[in-house]
């Protein structure tokens, strides 16, 4: 029997279409991917020498970005029809063919790819093809597997600032820029990634129990044990976050603006994180913790970029 994300041809829905599509994309995490790696670049290459290589990362980002989304909605279908929060998206509700899903993740995938080779380096459309590689076929499945896959596609969620980062060394090929800074950004994404989705993992518990996905929070002892890597994480965040005032990675190091707006943002996470860990109202806490990550690393990596201008 066809489940309801089987069910309609390629031109049912049709008025429906064009916004599903767009919402396969998963905007905010293709624009948060697109972000993170204009940060990559900025905070090597402050005042870019040509804006051509800056507009294909841009654009080569987004695609890849959108189209991995996509795929990964393509890949999950059936779990998603299990869930709740993601009744309502494309596939399960079927506003969208599973076949068209798979074709346009894969067009949008492949065009990312593209625009950053021709437009960027191979560096950093290998590095792309690395991070939907990870995200979909390690990623994605292990997450019926093992807890274990949370760091997995967190790997994937922090390569977009390294991929900023090598299009900024190749727009200035006469410098003698390495990847160093651009490692420590990805180890910056790599912890955020951590108490952000130990957040979620709580909040959503049961629903991902229902679509068969293992997650920590479903361990004996789950809710501290996803506490505690999340107060762990937003500790070594805050290690990292300073490290570029004690460090020249290039461009000298980070002045003591940038160092106090690191410090009260991490403390900030810190402190969420440990009241989420002795939190009685454990679902209250993660959604505060989730809320204080969404505006942590935009200020921490604004404030790096501004850092880098003056």
């Amino acid at each position: 029997m066809a489940t309801k994300a089987e069910a309609p041809s390629l031109l049912e829905n049709a008025p429906g279409i064009i916004p599903a599509m767009l919402e396969l994309t998963k905007p905010r995490l293709s624009m948060m991917a697109t972000f993170s790696a204009m940060l990559g670049y900025l905070a090597y290459q402050p005042t870019p020498p040509g804006y051509s290589i800056f507009l294909f990362l841009l654009l080569g980002t987004a695609l890849a970005a959108g189209g991995a989304a996509a795929l990964n909605q393509w890949l999950e279908r059936q779990e998603d029809s299990r869930m709740e929060r993601t009744l309502e998206r494309p596939l399960p509700s079927g506003t969208i063919h599973p076949k068209m899903a798979f074709w346009f993740g894969l067009i949008l995938s492949f065009c990312g790819l593209t625009c950053l080779l021709l437009g960027v380096n191979a560096l950093a459309s290998g590095l792309t093809a690395a991070t939907l590689l990870v995200y979909l076929l390690l990623y994605t499945p292990l997450k019926k597997r093992t807890p274990l896959a949370t760091e997995i596609g967190a790997v994937s969620g922090a390569l977009p600032p390294l991929m900023g980062w090598a299009a900024a060394v190749a727009a200035t090929p006469t410098d003698d820029g390495s990847l160093a800074f651009g490692w420590l950004l990805f180890g910056i994404l790599f912890a955020w990634q951590m108490p952000h989705f130990m957040a979620i993992s709580w909040t959503y518990r049961d629903d991902y129990g229902k679509a068969g996905f293992i997650m920590l929070s479903h361990e004996e002892e789950g809710f501290m044990k996803v506490a505690r890597k999340s107060l762990v994480y937003a500790f070594l965040l805050g290690v990292l976050a300073i490290m570029p005032v004690f460090y020249d990675f290039g461009g000298g190091p980070s002045g003591i603006p940038y160092l106090c707006v690191a410090l009260v943002l991490s403390f900030g996470l810190f402190l969420s994180a440990l009241r989420f860990k002795q939190a009685n109202d454990k679902d209250g806490a993660a959604r505060s913790l989730f809320f204080v990550t969404i505006v942590h690393l935009p200020l921490l990596l604004t404030a790096l970029v501004i850092d880098r201008f003056i």
